[in-house]
């Protein structure tokens, strides 16, 4: 079988009807077992689409054409909003128990998206690729002279992993104005903000780790590209898809439609 066949014959994941999902620790074990080799070839999808300006930016972080690579690094960004938009949509599927088919439902949600989130995915390239910048400033400069930027970033890492998983849940179950979507995520992630902050800590856990044991840690880059990412960011969706399915009602809603369209096919 290829890696992104669309295999429409094959019964998707799911449950027993009627069966109550697990909850916590048991309920993200049992996604990453039943789900794992969908969520690698979304890991997969998704570091394909993000490698062109990765590769831009790390010839600017080693001081190669850094002005033109940055401005690169940027334009080639353009895609990573409805990339990252389709990866967050297909997670929350595995989450709602939806049978999928990874590059199928990757691309149809990638195409109804990429126009409205690019702004929001280059300005998250940015933000990013400045974090990993203070980090290195860190490292390869006086540490004790920088805890200052180290603490801003921190800060700043903190909050945009709180907002983050809001917006690009929204830009994929809700037709709103980018700038509804943007104050709405504000006003979700603080007004859940013990869930929230729990999301964005989770989800930082694998790279807070992996930037303090750095160079070493560089032997598991390869596990991180596989299927590193969709853990990642699996635990920060267990704590905050809860809360935005609860607000928006989501699931509910899209059971009433699939619910309508049988019986108009009766």
């Amino acid at each position: 079988m290829g890696l992104f066949n669309r295999n429409f014959d094959r019964p998707g994941p799911g449950v027993r009807k009627d069966e109550p999902r697990k909850k916590g620790a048991a309920r993200f074990f049992e996604l990453i077992v039943r789900d794992f080799w969908d969520m690698t070839k979304l890991n997969i999808i998704l570091c394909l689409c993000l490698l062109p300006s990765l590769a831009a930016f790390i010839l600017a972080f080693f001081d190669y054409y850094t002005g033109i690579a940055l401005i690169l690094s940027m334009l080639l960004a353009y895609p990573a909003g409805g990339a990252i938009v389709a990866y967050i949509f297909y997670l929350t599927k595995m989450m709602r128990d939806d049978p999928s088919y990874v590059w199928y439902e990757f691309k149809r949600k990638f195409k109804e998206n990429y126009r409205q989130a690019a702004p929001v995915g280059i300005f998250s390239t940015l933000f990013i690729y400045a974090q990993i910048m203070i980090l290195g400033r860190m490292i390869y400069a006086d540490p004790a002279g920088d805890l200052t930027w180290l603490l801003i970033a921190l800060v700043s890492m903190m909050i945009f992993g709180m907002i983050a998983p809001y917006v690009f849940m929204s830009f994929a179950y809700i037709a709103l104005p980018t700038f509804k979507i943007l104050k709405n995520s504000v006003l979700m992630s603080f007004g859940y903000l013990p869930r929230s902050l729990a999301g964005a800590v989770m989800s930082g856990l694998m790279w807070v780790a992996f930037a303090v044991l750095y160079p070493y840690s560089l032997i598991a880059l390869p596990l991180l590209i596989l299927f590193g990412i969709s853990i990642s960011m699996l635990l920060s969706l267990m704590w905050v898809w809860p809360p935005f399915d609860n607000h928006f009602k989501v699931e509910e809603t899209l059971v009433k439609r699939q619910e309508e369209k049988y019986e108009q096919e009766q």
